[in-house]
Parts: structure tokens; sequence; C-alpha cells
């Protein structure tokens, strides 16, 4: 898992690489939560989604977006954000070119980010998207959203009414061309304080299943 340094839009930023195990190895790219919220590459739920990826043998990839850590740069309300996503995911393909699939992975304001690269970068091919914050931000740019993927909510969460999440969910199952996943973890809050391994279980199953040779959802 070693450090990574590499340069985004407004200055380095600061990262944690599992290098591919092997030729053609997949790539996952983690996103943490909120700034301003005290989010960071290693916050819990990030740290357990990236290990999560890096156990199935992909080429992993968490970092701090600007203004956190040793990242430079100053916080951005999401838009320097995305561009700081779009520059990880430039340096992963800049030394890991021959990866066949990617995946985008991220946690709360993370999860939004990722569901706007997943629009910019048609080589995202699934996602994961943990507690996406659908009653704070604007999530009307998946039309039509590209690929298929998983959300998962909890239904105690404080912060991101679980009704919001349901109702993304709804919107982008009337899509044609792709299959959505939706759990929602009973008595879970924003920060599954006492179901993290119900989550990770959830996106484990999910991951199981698309992965596997014989999946239906490619």
């Amino acid at each position: 898992m070693p450090d990574v340094i590499f340069a985004g839009p407004e200055g380095r930023l600061e990262g944690r690489f599992s290098p591919p195990p092997r030729p053609r190895a997949p790539v996952a790219m983690i996103l943490h939560p909120h700034p301003q919220g005290g989010g960071t590459m290693n916050d819990r739920i990030t740290q357990a989604l990236y290990k999560s990826f890096v156990r199935r043998g992909f080429a992993t990839l968490r970092f701090n977006f600007r203004g956190v850590g040793r990242s430079q740069g100053v916080f951005d309300n999401g838009i320097g954000e995305l561009s700081d996503a779009a520059s990880a995911l430039d340096w992963i393909q800049s030394i890991h070119a021959e990866a066949q699939t990617t995946w985008i992975a991220g946690f709360s304001f993370g999860a939004w980010i990722g569901m706007q690269l997943l629009m910019r970068r048609p080589e995202i091919r699934g996602f994961i998207s943990i507690a996406p914050p659908a009653n704070m931000y604007d999530f009307s740019f998946l039309a039509p959203c590209p690929s298929s993927g998983i959300f998962v909510n909890g239904s105690g969460d404080e912060i991101v009414t679980p009704n919001s999440v349901t109702k993304l969910v709804e919107k982008l199952r009337a899509q044609r061309g792709i299959t959505i996943h939706h759990d929602e973890i009973p008595r879970a809050n924003h920060f599954f304080e006492n179901e993290l391994e119900q989550m990770m279980k959830s996106v484990d199953n999910y991951l199981d299943m698309r992965l596997a040779p014989d999946s239906p959802i490619r």
C-alpha cells in the first residue's frame, strides 16, 4: 500500500495505491466523504472499500481531495474535486494503461463526485455508491446513467434521507440498458457506526455477483 504523490489540477495530490498484481488487472478508485466534514482517504468506510477491491486483485487508489492532508489546493464545492478525481484516474491509467475495466466507489460526498465522473469516463463499467447525498445535491445529470452499480444507505441515516435515495434508485431503474441494485441497511446511520460489517457484506455480495464469469450484468 505505497504512498503516492501525483499531479492534480491545483498542485500535488496525496494517495495510497495498491499496484496491479497482474497484467490487465482492473482498476478501482475510491472517493472519500466531504472534506469540510472531516472526510479524508483514511475514513473507515473509504478504507474498507479500498481493501475489498485490493483483495480482489484490482489496481486500487484512494486519495485526498485538494486541501486535505498533503494534497494542495483549497475546497472547491465539488467542481475542483471532480477535476481531482479525473486527474487521479488519468494518473492510474498512465502507469497501468492495459486495464480492461474500471470501477468507481464513493462514500457520501465522494459518491456524488464518483457518479459525476462516471458520466464523463466511458471506461468506468461499475460503481459502488454509499450513502449518496441525494437530498443535498442534484443527481439529475444521470440521464441516462451509463453503467450498472449498487446504492447502499442506512435506514436510520440522519443526514441523507432514505427516501431521497429510494427516489433516485427508482428513477435510474426506469432507464434501459443498466441494472441498479439497492440495499438499505436496517438501523444504520450515515456513518454505518455499528453496521459497517453489514454494509460491506452488501458491497461484497454485489461484487461477487458482478465479477463472476457468468454474471448476467456486464
